[in-house]
């Protein structure tokens, strides 16, 4: 049995993941479209968060726009933001509230978006 919901929601939906930290998960499952999310267990909230790319030096204003369209339109879940000098996608939910279909609807919406996105976004990497 595991320690928290978190830990079991991974278990259950099989996903190849490791505890990277003390209520932290690193979610390395390329195969099905989750790699590099982290999940961080905040009480009381779930944070979901995975780095999408470094600010490029040029052409920061259109990929900002790019990014806040994609926020309003094709993000189901979560959003674009800015960490430090990464671009990351992020959501949180409340932990005592969560279920089995809201956390796989987060990584769902994380993969989508990871893999819809990236055609677009990659013309920004330096």
């Amino acid at each position: 049995m595991a320690e928290n919901k978190i830990e079991q929601y991974l278990i259950d939906f099989k996903l190849s993941y490791e505890e990277v930290g003390k209520k932290m998960w690193l979610l390395e499952d390329s195969e099905r479209g989750f790699g590099g999310i982290v999940i961080m267990l905040n009480e009381p909230l779930v944070v979901f968060q995975s780095i999408v790319m470094s600010v490029p030096d040029k052409g920061r204003l259109e990929l900002f726009t790019e990014l806040l369209k994609r926020n309003a339109s094709d993000i189901l879940h979560g959003a674009y933001g800015l960490d430090g000098n990464k671009i990351v996608l992020v959501d949180t939910l409340e932990y005592d509230g969560m279920d089995e279909n809201e956390f796989q609807a987060v990584l769902d919406s994380f993969s989508l978006a990871l893999t819809q996105h990236y055609p677009v976004l990659s013309k920004y990497r330096s």
